[in-house]
C-alpha cells in the first residue's frame, strides 16, 4: 500500500531528478524515500506517476520532483534502496525522442560547455550493452558540443544514459539484441547511493554476536529509516532478540533500549554482553543505553508518551515462538507441575503469546509509550492466500494511524513492514494485555495472522485439506 501527496503549485518549480533504484524489496522504495525526506522536512513530487505508482515501483527507475539538488543527495546518502540520483534531461521510447528532449533541456546542461570536465557513461538494465555501441550511443551527442576535458577518473560532470530491457530475456523466449529496449533515460549524476554500502557494514555474517533470529543488514537498515532514526531520538526495541535493529538505529544516531523475555539472547555466553559486544564492533556501543529482562506484558513502564519510535520483529513461531508470562492450561489428567525445592531459583512458567493478540498489545503499547507523532515499526507475517486489508485496519486503534505496508513475498506467506504514527496527544492509560477477551467483545473478524505458526507448520493448508 502507498501513499504519496502531489508536489502543491509552487513560485519556484522544482526540478525533476531521475531515481535509480536496487531490484530488492520493490515495496519498500517509496515509504523509505518519504520517512527520509519527512526526517529532513521537504517533499517529494510524485506527479508522473499518479495513479500509476504501484505499476512504477516495479520498475528500476522513476522520475521524480525536488525542490533542491541537495534534498537529492540527502536520499542518496540516507536511502538503502537507492543507487544513484541523476538530475534528468530526458527520455524516450527510441534515441530520436531523447535527442530531441535533450536539445529542448539546454538550459539545463549548457553552463558546462565551457571548460567542464565531464566523462559518458552508458548503461543498460537486465543487458550488457557492447563496447562498440557504447562509442556510437555517446558520438551521437556531439551536438552538445562540450569544450571541457574527458577525465574517466575524476570529473566534474558525469552525463549517464539508461536503456531499460524490460526483462532479462525477449518476449519470444530469446535473448534481448542491442538496442531493443523498452525505455531510454538521460540526466548528470548528481549523487551515487552510499548508503547501501552499510549493508556490508552490518553483515551478520561478520557481526561478533548474532543468532538464528537475527534480521539481515538491508532490512535492519530499512526498518531503521523508517523509524526516522536520528542524534536526540530514543528509541525502543520490546523483543530486541540479539540486537540486530539496535545496532541500525543507533549507527543513526539514536539511543537505544532493550527488552526480552529471555534474557539469555540479549547475553550470549561470553561475559560482555553479547550485544554489547557487537554495538562496540559498529563503535555505538555508548548509544544502548540498556537492556533489560522483562515480559513486555508485565511491563516497568511507570509513565507513557516518552519514545521517539518503536522498532522490533516481534517473534512469530517460525524459528522461535512467542512467550509471555502465565501458566498453560493443564487437563485434569495429568500431573501439575512440581513447587520448587527450597533454595532453588524459581523460574516463572509462561505460555504461548499469539501473534493475533501479541500483535493487538503492541499497538496498544505503543501508543501508551510513543510521544505524539512518534511511530511504531514492525514485521508482521501473513498468510498470502489468506490476507486481507481489514487485517492491517483491525489492529489499529485510536490515535494510532497507518503510514506504510510493505510486502516482503516468500510465495505462500510473506511478511509485512508495518509502519504505525501516533496522532493524538491526549494521555492513554497502559494496555489491559487482555487483547483475547477485548477482540471477542469488539468483532468475530479473523486476520489471516491469527494462529500463524500453526498454519505454517502445516504447510499453509486450506482447512478442507488438514
Amino acid at each position: 500500500m502507498i501513499n504519496v501527496a502531489l508536489q502543491k503549485d509552487r513560485s519556484i518549480p522544482p526540478m525533476e531528478y531521475l531515481f535509480v533504484f536496487a531490484q530488492s524489496h520493490k515495496e519498500f522504495r517509496v515509504p523509505e524515500l518519504l520517512s527520509i525526506s519527512e526526517l529532513h522536512g521537504f517533499t517529494i513530487g510524485f506527479d508522473r506517476y499518479a495513479g500509476t505508482l504501484e505499476e512504477a515501483v516495479k520498475r528500476p527507475f522513476m522520475i521524480l520532483m525536488l525542490d533542491k539538488e541537495e534534498h537529492a543527495k540527502i536520499l542518496a546518502q540516507r536511502c538503502i534502496m537507492i543507487k544513484s540520483v541523476h538530475e534528468f534531461y530526458a527520455e524516450g521510447a527510441s534515441y530520436e525522442a531523447l535527442h530531441e528532449q535533450t536539445r529542448r533541456a539546454r538550459p539545463q546542461w549548457e553552463q558546462y560547455i565551457p571548460d567542464t570536465s565531464f566523462k559518458f557513461s552508458v548503461l543498460g538494465y537486465n543487458f550488457t550493452i557492447s563496447q562498440r555501441r557504447q562509442r556510437e550511443i555517446i558520438e551521437s551527442f556531439a551536438y552538445m558540443d562540450f569544450l571541457g576535458k574527458i577525465d574517466m577518473k575524476n570529473p566534474e560532470v558525469t552525463l549517464t544514459v539508461f536503456e531499460e530491457y524490460e526483462k532479462s530475456r525477449a518476449p519470444d523466449g530469446g535473448l534481448n539484441k542491442d538496442g531493443e529496449f523498452k525505455q531510454v533515460y538521460f540526466g548528470r549524476l548528481v549523487a551515487d547511493g552510499t548508503a547501501r554500502a552499510l549493508m556490508g557494514t552490518f553483515d551478520v555474517k561478520k557481526r561478533q554476536y548474532f543468532g538464528n533470529t537475527s534480521m539481515e543488514a538491508e532490512i535492519s537498515l530499512l526498518m531503521a529509516n523508517q523509524t526516522l532514526a536520528s542524534p536526540g531520538k530514543l528509541i525502543y526495541d520490546p523483543f530486541i532478540g540479539t540486537g540486530s535493529m539496535a545496532y541500525t538505529t543507533a549507527y543513526f544516531g539514536a539511543l537505544v533500549y532493550g527488552s526480552d523475555i529471555d534474557g539469555r539472547q540479549m547475553r550470549g555466553k561470553d561475559k560482555t554482553t553479547g550485544i554489547l559486544r557487537a554495538a562496540a564492533q559498529y563503535g555505538v556501543a555508548s548509544r544502548i543505553i540498556d537492556l533489560c529482562t522483562f515480559d513486555v506484558t508485565n511491563n516497568p513502564w511507570r509513565c507513557g508518551s516518552f519514545f521517539d519510535a518503536i522498532i522490533t520483529d516481534p517473534p512469530y513461531g517460525v524459528r522461535a515462538g512467542a512467550k509471555r508470562l502465565g501458566r498453560k492450561k493443564i487437563r485434569e489428567d495429568r500431573l501439575q507441575p512440581a513447587s520448587p525445592r527450597p533454595n532453588e531459583p524459581y523460574i516463572p512458567p509462561t505460555k504461548p503469546y499469539e501473534l493475533s493478540q501479541l500483535v493487538t498489545d503492541l499497538v496498544q503499547l505503543a501508543r501508551y509509550l510513543l510521544r505524539p507523532g512518534g511511530r511504531l515499526v514492525f514485521f508482521l507475517p501473513t498468510v498470502s492466500d489468506e490476507y486481507a486489508p481489514p487485517d492491517i485496519h483491525t489492529i489499529l486503534c485510536e490515535g494510532m494511524e497507518l503510514v506504510a505496508n510493505s510486502l516482503q513475498d516468500f510465495g505462500s506467506w510473506g511478511r509485512r513492514l508495518i509502519t504505525i504514527r501516533k496522532t493524538a496527544h491526549a494521555e492513554y492509560l497502559p494496555p489491559s494485555f487482555d487483547s483475547l477477551r477485548e477482540t471477542e467483545d469488539r468483532d468475530t473478524y479473523v486476520p489471516a495472522h491469527k494462529d500463524f505458526r500453526e498454519k505454517y507448520f502445516q504447510g499453509f493448508k486450506k482447512d478442507s485439506e488438514r
